[in-house]
C-alpha cells in the first residue's frame, strides 16, 4: 500500500508540516474527498431533505438517500436497516432505551468492564430504569472474552442482550463475534456491538455476523464529526418505539395518539445531518477504493512494528493482547515511573500526537490494567513506519529529559 501517496490525500498534514498523528482512535483526519463533498452540498445543494418539492430539496434528497445506500452496501445491510444518528454514543444512547422496552423485568444485559463509557453508561441506567439486571463477563488474561464464562452466563440468567464492543479502544483487542453471535442465538440473545473503533480497520458484514444491533461514527473512519449510524436487523426496528419523536418520523398525528413512518423515517426525527451523511459516504467510498484487504494487511504490519519497536524500551509496559494478530490498529503502554499524561505532553512538544488517559474505560484502567491512566498510540492508513521510528524518537528523549530530573 502506497501510505506516502495516501498521506497526501489529507490536507492537515500538509498544513502542518512535521505532523506524526497517532491519534486516530479518538478521530482520523479527513481526505480531500470528503472535505469537498461537504463544501460542495452547503455550495451548490443546500436544503432540506424530504421536505420540498423544489430542485434543491430533490437533489439534497437524493444525495442524502444515496449515502444510506452506500452504507448499507459499506456493510451488507439493507438501506432501510440504516439509521443515521449524531455518532456511537447517540447510537448506543437511543438503542438501549428503545430495546430495553421490549425486555421483561428482572431480565439481564451482558457487558464486559472493557467497555468505553458510550457502551456502559446508557446500560448501566436503563437496567435501574426498567428493573433489569447487569452482569459483567470475563475477560481472559489477553482481554478477550471468557467464552465460557459467557455461555455459563447465558445458561443461568434469561439474557435479553449482550452489549460488547468489536475492537476495544484501549488494547486494540478483537472481540470474536461470531462466537458470541452463536452462543447468543443459542440462547435467544440479542448482541448490540459498538463498532466505533473497528469501522475504520475491518470489514463490517452484518449479516455474516448474525449480529442485531452495530454502532460506528463517522468521524472514526475519516468522514465528518456529528454524524454516525445504527444498524439494527430490520424486524426489531419495527418493533422498537422510535428513538426520537418530532417532525419527518410520523404517519398520521392525532389529538390523542400518532401513528409512525416506516422504516428508516420512523427512528429519525427531525432535519438530519444532511452533510455529514453525503460525507460519511464519501469516506466510505475513500476506504473500499484502498480495500480492506490492505488495510488490515497495512495496520497489522504497523502494530507488529511498533510492537518490535517499543520492547527495545525496558522502562516501557505495553498492555494487551501478547500476540499481534490478536490486536487492531492501537498500542497502550507506559513508561515507569512518568505520568503518562507528561509523556504525551513531550511527545507533543515534538509533534507527535497521542492521547493519554483512561481514554472513557475506567473500568478497564481501575480493575483490570490496574493503572489510573495509559498512553495510546492508535494507527491508521496513511501512518508509517517512519512514524513510530519517531514516536520510540520522541519517547526516548522523553524518559532521557526525566532522568535529567532525577
Amino acid at each position: 500500500m502506497q501510505e506516502e501517496k495516501i498521506k497526501k490525500s489529507f490536507p492537515i498534514f500538509s498544513n502542518n508540516p512535521g505532523l506524526i498523528y497517532l491519534d486516530n482512535a479518538a478521530t482520523t483526519q479527513k481526505p480531500q474527498k470528503v472535505i469537498d463533498t461537504v463544501v460542495r452540498f452547503y455550495t451548490e445543494y443546500n436544503a432540506n431533505v424530504h421536505r420540498g418539492i423544489h430542485e434543491l430539496s430533490e437533489k439534497a434528497t437524493e444525495a442524502y438517500e444515496q449515502a444510506r445506500a452506500t452504507i448499507a452496501e459499506f456493510m451488507n445491510a439493507n438501506p432501510e436497516e440504516i439509521i443515521f444518528t449524531s455518532g456511537t454514543t447517540d447510537a448506543i444512547n437511543k438503542l438501549a432505551f428503545s430495546v430495553a422496552e421490549l425486555f421483561e423485568p428482572g431480565d439481564t444485559i451482558l457487558i464486559t468492564e472493557a467497555e468505553h463509557h458510550s457502551n456502559l453508561l446508557p446500560w448501566q441506567h436503563i437496567t435501574k430504569e426498567r428493573e433489569l439486571k447487569l452482569r459483567f463477563i470475563k475477560l481472559e488474561e489477553d482481554l478477550n472474552i471468557d467464552m465460557e464464562d459467557l455461555e455459563h452466563n447465558l445458561k443461568k440468567y434469561k439474557v435479553s442482550l449482550i452489549a460488547i464492543s468489536h475492537i476495544s479502544n484501549v488494547t486494540g483487542t478483537v472481540t470474536d463475534l461470531k462466537t458470541v453471535a452463536h452462543l447468543a442465538k443459542k440462547y435467544k440473545a440479542l448482541v448490540a456491538v459498538d463498532g466505533a473503533q473497528a469501522i475504520a480497520h475491518t470489514s463490517i458484514d452484518v449479516k455474516k455476523l448474525d449480529i442485531d444491533f452495530y454502532a460506528f461514527s463517522g468521524h472514526k473512519m475519516y468522514g465528518p464529526t456529528g454524524i454516525g449510524v445504527l444498524w439494527g436487523r430490520q424486524e426489531l426496528l419495527n418493533q422498537m418505539n422510535p428513538l426520537s419523536y418530532g417532525g419527518g418520523m410520523i404517519n398520521m398525528v392525532g389529538k390523542e395518539e400518532s401513528t409512525w413512518a416506516d422504516l428508516p423515517e420512523k427512528h429519525e426525527a427531525g432535519t438530519p445531518n444532511i452533510s455529514g451523511a453525503i460525507g460519511l459516504a464519501e469516506a466510505a467510498k475513500f476506504i473500499q477504493k484502498i480495500g480492506f484487504v490492505n488495510v488490515i494487511d497495512h495496520e497489522h504490519s504497523l502494530v507488529e512494528y511498533a510492537t518490535q519497536r517499543l520492547k527495545e524500551i525496558p522502562q516501557l509496559v505495553i498492555y494487551g493482547p501478547k500476540k499481534s494478530e490478536l490486536r487492531s490498529s492501537v498500542i497502550t503502554f507506559n513508561t515507569n515511573g512518568i505520568h503518562p499524561h507528561d509523556v504525551a505532553q513531550i511527545l507533543a512538544d515534538q509533534k507527535v500526537a497521542v492521547r493519554a488517559g483512561h481514554h472513557c474505560c475506567q473500568l478497564l484502567h481501575k480493575d483490570l490494567l490496574c493503572v489510573p491512566a495509559t498512553v495510546r498510540a492508535s494507527f491508521a492508513v496513511y501512518n508509517t513506519c517512519q512514524d513510530i521510528d519517531k514516536l520510540i524518537k520522541a519517547l526516548n528523549s522523553s524518559l532521557k529529559q526525566f532522568s535529567n530530573y532525577e
